[in-house]
């Protein structure tokens, strides 16, 4: 058991852990960019599986991608009406980008930032971090402290005690949208409708 405090576990994630708090949508698994590969063999994940990275704005996830300013003022409008939200965006990846965030190196590099107090308060302190859902890969997402604490026994996991009905999350999964060609592309309709 690896419950622990919401200063416990930005202490621990800073240190390089793997840890896991509630989003908007489901609890996240996380850990720092550079160490990204330790999500992989937690998750059982395959290779061709990217994860995300999470911010607690979107000016913290910027440097990980590559735009121009004619770019960044075509995506502003989605931004600003999905962002903090259960929104994330595919988008060209920076230097700053880990390899191990996505094995396939496709360049590209998924962004969010979650539309969740606690979530946004953990990243404020952390930074960056990589992330995917809690769950062995091809599983059911888990969706509770507890469940994720009995799956996980060497990820710090956010107490329940730190966390109040509005911080549980909705269950469903982000919307994915890609931008190519100057144009976003759907890849997945979560909750967010575009």
């Amino acid at each position: 058991m690896v419950k622990v405090s919401q200063a416990d576990l930005i202490s621990g994630a800073i240190a390089g852990n793997p840890v896991s708090f509630p989003t908007d949508t489901v609890p996240a698994l996380a850990i720092k960019p550079e160490l990204a590969g330790r999500i992989y063999q937690l998750k059982q994940r395959p290779n061709n599986k990217p994860l995300i990275l999470m911010g607690a704005s979107i000016a913290d996830l910027l440097p990980y991608v590559v735009y121009t300013a004619t770019e960044l003022s075509l995506w502003q409008r989605l931004i600003e009406q999905h962002l903090p939200g259960a929104l994330t965006l595919v988008l060209p990846a920076s230097e700053k980008v880990p390899a191990a965030i996505d094995p396939t190196n496709s360049r590209t590099v998924g962004i969010r930032v979650p539309d969740c107090v606690v979530a946004r308060e953990i990243l404020q302190q952390t930074g960056v971090l990589a992330t995917s859902s809690a769950n062995i890969s091809g599983q059911d997402t888990l969706t509770t402290m507890m469940a994720i604490d009995r799956a996980f026994p060497d990820v710090l996991v956010l107490e329940n005690a730190d966390l109040n009905l509005d911080d549980l999350g909705s269950g469903l999964p982000s919307t994915v949208v890609r931008w190519q060609n100057q144009q976003w592309e759907i890849l997945r309709q979560g909750s967010v409708r575009i």
